[in-house]
């Protein structure tokens, strides 16, 4: 019984929580992970106003338009046409004749490298600017 008192002793006394205070080397690495971390998003995930539409049907490219533009396109597709509306830089799909709607509710695309689909209907949209924008799929 002894023996079982003073072996709880000593780990009661040395299992003791330490605090570990951070150096100047670790404040050091943490600040110039932070500013790498901020100087890497702004480079690498923000993309330019687009300048240029391209649209493609099926596995063709149909046309690509300047966004600089206010233009009402019909493009046909195997379900029926779908309509696109570019104006102010900006391009959407306003009509598709496709059962969920998906492509419409994409809403206004304005970024270069933004894309919009219409997978029933075959007909894609797609912005092009100056630089091709950095996403998971270039390695």
């Amino acid at each position: 019984m002894a023996m079982l008192k003073s072996t709880y002793r000593l780990l009661t006394l040395t299992n003791t929580p330490t605090i570990i205070k951070p150096l100047l080397g670790d404040w050091l690495v943490i600040i110039a992970s932070l500013i790498a971390v901020v100087f890497l998003f702004q480079k690498l995930w923000t993309s330019e106003p687009a300048s240029q539409l391209q649209i493609r049907q099926a596995d063709k490219i149909v046309g690509t338009y300047d966004l600089n533009q206010t233009r009402e396109l019909h493009i046909h597709g195997p379900l029926g046409e779908s309509h696109i509306s570019i104006a102010q830089g900006q391009v959407r799909f306003k009509q598709s004749p496709c059962s969920n709607q998906y492509c419409v509710h994409q809403g206004w695309l304005k970024r270069a490298g933004q894309v919009a689909i219409c997978l029933p209907n075959q007909i894609s949209l797609q912005l092009v600017g100056e630089d091709k924008p950095y996403d998971s799929l270039n390695y």
